[in-house]
């Protein structure tokens, strides 16, 4: 059992390949945030290196707006780590320009079609209570 828990919430409403996008760019995030949480390299039987994994499993929750905005509120609140994607950053490019993109929305109404989130159990569960798991 892992003391912390990983989150990733995607909202319902998008398509399959915005979703997979989300979801895959959220994992980063997370990733990047807890380099601690990253395993050790993965060797095939015959030697060959792999990349490295996040070492605890990660739940991906889908949710409407109004959920997502929740689950954003309770990861403040809490102080837990988030990772946040909104929805104009579907139309950059580049890094940079999804930063930009994130600093020009109105912090009190992001439009975020995506969060993932890392933190101690409890609280990630508190943040992700009432939320479906992705089907």
């Amino acid at each position: 059992m892992f003391d912390t828990k990983v989150a990733i919430i995607v909202r319902n409403d998008l398509l399959i390949w915005q979703r997979l996008n989300v979801v895959a760019f959220l994992a980063t995030g997370i990733a990047s945030a807890a380099p601690e949480a990253i395993g050790e390299t993965y060797i095939d039987a015959n030697g060959h290196a792999y990349g490295k994994m996040l070492g605890q499993p990660m739940l991906i929750f889908e949710a409407d707006p109004a959920g997502i905005q929740n689950a954003h509120r309770i990861a403040l609140a809490r102080d837990i780590t988030a990772v946040p994607y909104v929805f104009a950053m579907f139309s950059t490019g580049h890094d940079e320009a999804n930063r930009e993109a994130f600093m020009a929305e109105d912090p009190q109404n992001l439009n975020l079609v995506g969060l993932g989130i890392r933190g101690p159990r409890k609280a990630v569960e508190k943040a992700t209570k009432g939320l479906s798991l992705h089907r």
